[in-house]
């Protein structure tokens, strides 16, 4: 059973550049939400801060906290690697935050598959077509066209995990996409996984 003085974990994921870290830092300025800081081996981008976007550290640094045990989850993402720590997320749910997860699906289902004593809701974002998804990517500045096709051809495997997920939520708006989330989180709208399904037919 959960304790309803306990924080709520809410997983975020996405393919690469439909808008879930936008989308995360954006439910992160309501009351209660906080954002658990992943370790990364990759090299920070332009205006990011160690810290506060992520905890970049060597890829000696995150094998050692591997055999430490330390890791709530941790994936291989685009020959980079990524995890969240336990004392962290454990320490922020137990204070009643809810803490969100920027993730990829290798994560969710690491976390899906532990036994928690805290309720868990997950998100899949999806772009409102390749097209978008491409020009987003485009937009970012410092992906190189290699990048770029190895990101559109990551999707087309990513999406196949929508499935696994609570919500599967279309942000083709960023404010539509964060009330919709809200919404769900709140259960004041409901869930029309119907027209979910046709949007997917499309995207693949």
């Amino acid at each position: 059973m959960f304790s309803s003085k306990d924080g709520k974990m809410i997983i975020l994921s996405s393919p690469s550049g439909a808008g879930k870290t936008t989308l995360v830092k954006k439910i992160s300025n309501k009351k209660k939400y906080k954002i658990s800081i992943s370790h990364t081996t990759r090299e920070p981008r332009p205006n990011e801060i160690d810290g506060l976007d992520y905890f970049f550290i060597s890829k000696e640094k995150f094998q050692m906290l591997i055999n430490e045990n330390a890791f709530l989850e941790y994936a291989n993402v685009f020959k980079n690697l990524y995890g969240s720590t336990k004392e962290q997320v454990f320490r922020s749910l137990d204070n009643g935050q809810n803490v969100l997860f920027d993730i990829d699906w290798q994560g969710a289902r690491q976390i899906k598959n532990k036994t928690l004593n805290y309720e868990l809701i997950s998100f899949f974002i999806l772009p409102p077509s390749k097209d978008v998804l491409f020009q987003r990517l485009i937009s970012r500045g410092e992906n190189k066209d290699e990048v770029i096709q190895m990101r559109m051809q990551q999707f087309d495997k990513d999406i196949l995990h929508w499935k696994d997920y609570d919500f599967v939520v279309i942000n083709e708006d960023l404010d539509k996409c964060y009330n919709q989330i809200i919404g769900y989180l709140e259960n004041t709208i409901k869930y029309d996984e119907a027209y979910i399904e046709k949007h997917i037919k499309n995207l693949i």
